[in-house]
């Protein structure tokens, strides 16, 4: 597969990052200084990360409304201009084929921002459900840098750089359009960190600039950037499942915990029938947290055993870096999903107890998100 390049890898290149592909065909940084360093530096101050492998797809038309609404299953009839929503698409058969954000750009205008893997499958999937509509998909990857900017000193280091908008009023899931130097910006209210943070869809003729920018401005804030390992671990400890890791197209969002997220009352969409057949019948197993013991984490499809029996899989396991814990998530068979239930995992050949805990492990009311 051919190597792509974002929009920032000179500025990345440059800071020592150890590279890597993280993307689909995208090569980008996989971590600068250290992925416990990054995570809690985040989690203390603000990190940036090079998000620009996602893929942006964008949407036009008089039926681009009814397009969207077809693939994801929340409601983008709901949706009113310069606001986000986050919705799993699915197949006909209710497996999910990406988690993404939808944005409401105008009435008849909107982007879908997906993995970076997904974008792949996305776009000729986008495309065949267009057929026969009057709305008109376009991937826009290339030409839009999307950095994000994550951590409790965010909206300080921003009102710095950013003119031209009102963060103060800026909502969580809401975007507004504002100016770095001489570059029009669109900033959202949204990441993955689990922090107050934003994300900005920048021009990518322009994207070197602004990252030399937000480098500079952001030394009186603590700003270092973090790669995408760092992204992982301060996702697990939000226990936000990741599309390829926790979930994939042989499981629903039922067996993520996202089917808060589906609206069957807005008629019919892709996947509906197979997911209201799961709604109904229930589910035999749970994504669930564990706490393990020791100082390594499992690996990923490691068997969770109860006894001699086989409890379930691990889907991710790693440091929860916030909380001095080995953290992981798997899918457990429903006996073995109570919090407190010990367990047991082989890690490197020693049996190691892992015990079911609450999930998200950090902040699990949300406090940091709503500063």
């Amino acid at each position: 597969m051919a190597e792509r390049r974002s929009p920032f890898y000179g500025s990345i290149v440059g800071l020592g990052a150890t590279m890597g592909r993280v993307g689909g065909d995208f090569i980008s940084a996989k971590y600068y200084s250290g992925i416990a360093d990054e995570h809690l530096n985040t989690r203390a101050n603000v990190g940036v990360q090079d998000l620009s492998t996602m893929g942006k797809m964008d949407i036009k038309g008089p039926d681009a409304e009814a397009l969207v609404n077809h693939v994801m299953v929340n409601d983008a009839s709901a949706m009113k201009p310069g606001q986000v929503r986050y919705s799993t698409v699915c197949r006909e058969d209710g497996g999910i084929m990406d988690d993404l954000t939808v944005f409401r750009l105008a009435p008849e205008h909107f982007m879908l921002v997906t993995g970076s893997v997904n974008r792949l499958k996305m776009l000729p999937w986008l495309l065949h459900h267009a057929e026969g509509r009057n709305a008109y998909v376009t991937d826009i990857t290339a030409a839009i840098a999307f950095p994000t900017i994550q951590g409790p000193c965010s909206r300080q280091l921003l009102k710095v750089l950013v003119s031209d908008t009102d963060l103060d009023g800026l909502k969580r899931w809401s975007f507004t359009s504002g100016r770095i130097g001489e570059t029009r910006v669109l900033i959202s209210r949204t990441g993955v960190t689990g922090e107050l943070g934003f994300e900005l869809f920048v021009p990518a003729d322009e994207a070197a600039a602004v990252w030399d920018m937000l480098m500079r401005s952001g030394r009186d804030f603590g700003l270092k950037p973090y790669g995408v390992l760092a992204m992982f671990t301060l996702g697990l400890e939000k226990a936000y499942p990741a599309h390829g890791i926790d979930m994939d197209e042989s499981r629903t969002p039922f067996h993520v915990g996202l089917d808060r997220w589906i609206r069957f009352d807005k008629g019919d969409f892709v996947g509906r029938d197979a997911l209201l057949k799961v709604r109904e019948q229930g589910l035999d197993e749970r994504w669930t947290g564990l706490i393990l013991d020791g100082d390594r984490p499992a690996e990923t499809n490691a068997r969770v055993m109860a006894g001699d029996k086989d409890a379930g899989v691990v889907t991710y396991s790693d440091h929860g870096y916030s909380l001095g814990k080995v953290l992981a998530t798997a899918h457990l068979k429903l006996p073995f999903t109570a919090v407190g239930t010990e367990l047991s995992i082989d890690i490197d050949g020693t049996p190691t107890r892992a015990t079911v805990a609450p999930m998200p492990f950090f902040d699990p009311e949300g406090l940091r998100l709503r500063v």
